[in-house]
């Protein structure tokens, strides 16, 4: 089966006036168009190939790499809007239509939307929606605490960053726990902090290596790895130089020592922490 809005392994079939004809195991056959025929090939090849529908709605295969594919989020630039909706830079020849209905807010000329990808049912068309929460949930879970997990970030709150977790949550990075600059649409790896009752995630950035450990606790780890052993820091330090050094609030800092303090992984002196072999 050819799947829109995906990429397909297709088997070159025969090669015609406008392009070459792809097809699959089920005796379904796309376009390829000459402007995008490789400069050498034979019948019977495989070629990777992404499929969309065209300016006059007929199917067919591009090998131009799109910023977003069916079932995936993006930041993509308007190009233009009218009063049906707002059609969208994605790396390809036609637009990606967002139709008003699918609009968090009006869209405008120039401005950059984080969206998500589908094919409309009644069109068959792929098309986008800036209502990201519309296509997450977080009634059954599919991570837990101190998972680490794929982030995209989705908007800013008066306490934080929201975030998309793993392409199916939402979640939440606090203030406390942001020690670099982010924006929209900017993916990056994160942490599963403490899942809540009502199954709201809360989010810190960063890998996680010692799964047993919370996620400061582990950072606080490799810094003393990286460092022979030794930091440099207590209980005591200011925390700015807590903030310079591990990027986390002092709070945070005092909670995560007593962690490693108590599964005997680290000996506290007066000029600061020290691991233990």
């Amino acid at each position: 089966m050819i799947h829109l809005g995906e990429y397909n392994t297709l088997t070159i079939l025969r090669d015609t006036e406008p392009g070459l004809f792809l097809g699959d195991d089920e005796n379904n056959d796309v376009l390829l168009p000459n402007r995008y025929v490789p400069e050498s090939f034979e019948i019977g090849d495989d070629i990777e190939v992404f499929v969309y529908l065209d300016n006059e709605e007929r199917i067919i295969a591009t090998t131009d790499t799109p910023y977003i594919k069916k079932g995936d989020f993006a930041l993509l630039r308007c190009n233009q809007a009218n009063d049906f909706g707002a059609f969208l830079d994605w790396g390809l020849v036609k637009e990606l239509f967002c139709p008003f209905k699918e609009q968090a807010f009006k869209m405008k000329k120039g401005g950059w939307y984080l969206v998500y990808c589908f094919e409309d049912e009644v069109s068959n068309r792929l098309v986008a929606s800036s209502k990201t929460n519309h296509y997450l949930s977080n009634k059954e879970l599919t991570v837990q605490a101190f998972d680490e997990v794929d982030l995209i970030v989705s908007h800013p709150s008066d306490i934080g960053m929201n975030v998309i977790v793993n392409k199916l949550h939402t979640g939440l990075i606090f203030k406390d726990d942001i020690f670099q600059d982010l924006s929209v649409g900017d993916r990056l790896k994160g942490i599963v902090k403490k899942v809540r009752p009502d199954n709201k995630l809360d989010i810190m950035l960063g890998k996680i290596g010692y799964r047993s450990i919370e996620p400061n606790a582990d950072l606080i780890m490799k810094e003393l790895e990286d460092n022979s052993g030794y930091l440099n820091l207590t209980d005591k330090s200011a925390p700015e130089a807590i903030k310079e050094t591990l990027q986390m609030s002092k709070k945070n800092f005092k909670k995560a020592v007593g962690t490693l303090y108590k599964k005997r992984l680290i000996e506290i002196k007066d000029d600061g922490i020290y691991l233990i072999d």
